[in-house]
């Protein structure tokens, strides 16, 4: 929709005052914002390529006013090529969008040195009506990344806390259903990774917090994937009943923190995720493992350490993140 009215509006502005090559305003306002998405994404990325193209306006029109001056194609052919040569070589790097589009527009404006000054000067009036309504329009029906990374993020939890049924209850973990949860929290996991930076701008929240919130969603899906490669085989009942019988209270806890932050997550109502938890065993990582129980025993009360610790880090950041 952003991008849509503000071809709309650069159309008709561009036509109601019959502009020269006024579809260059179009075209440098699509580049400009198209693709960008999150709203902590859109100010650097605009400035970026609006300099970018500003830039390969301004050598665009030096470019057509000394061919127009002095006459020498040849002169200008060598000129545009190590301009753009210097300006793919810093592509590759950090701000090569800004490089590459301002070699772009250097064609843009320039054509091969040929285009009539009046086309120049028009052509970089264009481009610049383009940046200013991109730059305008960047900031108009904002998308928040902080609210795509809070519901995948809840419901990561939510499936981490179904996983968990799954394993502790005896069913079945080489079945569809289960390999289909652990690929869908693995994809959730990447797609974390990538709102990171934009979240961190949106909510002022430092990486280094969201990126240990990460950690600890991360060692969740890891030690739910040892747990159900190394539980006691659902053919033994009494090993099965033990265990449950063993950890009652941390079974529940892990499932109602999961499931608690995950709902404050999607609702914004925090408040929950600061009530005190019941104090559990901290695992005994020198403790000896006498059989299997021993160990899963191990793994799942640091399960509860790792869940209770993500919990404390959200009810940190909550007054930032629950906009």
């Amino acid at each position: 929709m952003r991008v849509s009215l503000g071809l709309l509006a650069s159309i008709l502005l561009t036509t109601g005052i019959n502009l020269p090559h006024g579809e260059w305003a179009s075209v440098t306002m699509l580049v400009v914002i198209g693709g960008l998405q999150h709203h902590g994404n859109i100010g650097k990325k605009a400035a970026e390529r609006a300099v970018g193209t500003l830039v390969g306006a301004t050598i665009g029109l030096l470019l057509v006013l000394q061919q127009s001056w002095l006459g020498m194609p040849w002169l200008t052919y060598f000129a545009m090529s190590v301009v753009c040569g210097f300006f793919s070589y810093h592509a590759i790097g950090k701000g090569g969008y800004t490089a590459l589009l301002a070699g772009i527009t250097v064609f843009i404006v320039a054509g091969h040195g040929d285009n009539p000054v009046s086309d120049g000067l028009w052509r970089g009036v264009d481009i610049l009506i383009g940046i200013a309504l991109a730059l305008a329009f960047s900031f108009a029906l904002p998308l928040y990344a902080v609210f795509s990374w809070r519901y995948n993020l809840a419901d990561a939890l939510r499936d981490c806390a179904t996983l968990y049924g799954r394993i502790i209850n005896g069913q079945s973990v080489t079945d569809d259903e289960h390999h289909r949860l652990m690929g869908r929290l693995n994809n959730v996991m990447v797609q974390l990774r990538s709102l990171m930076p934009s979240v961190s701008k949106e909510v002022k929240v430092s990486m280094t917090e969201l990126d240990a919130l990460q950690r600890n969603l991360r060692m969740c899906v890891s030690t739910l994937e040892i747990l159900a490669n190394t539980r006691p085989e659902a053919s033994d009942p009494a090993a099965m009943g033990q265990l449950q019988a063993l950890l009652k209270a941390e079974h529940r806890l892990i499932r109602v923190q999961l499931v608690g932050m995950a709902r404050a997550l999607k609702t914004g109502t925090y408040q929950r995720l600061n009530r005190p938890v019941e104090p559990t065993p901290a695992p005994s990582l020198g403790a000896p493992v006498y059989s299997a129980l021993d160990g899963n025993r191990l793994l799942i009360l640091q399960l509860l350490a790792n869940v209770d610790q993500m919990r404390q880090r959200l009810a940190k950041t909550a007054p930032r993140w629950s906009i």
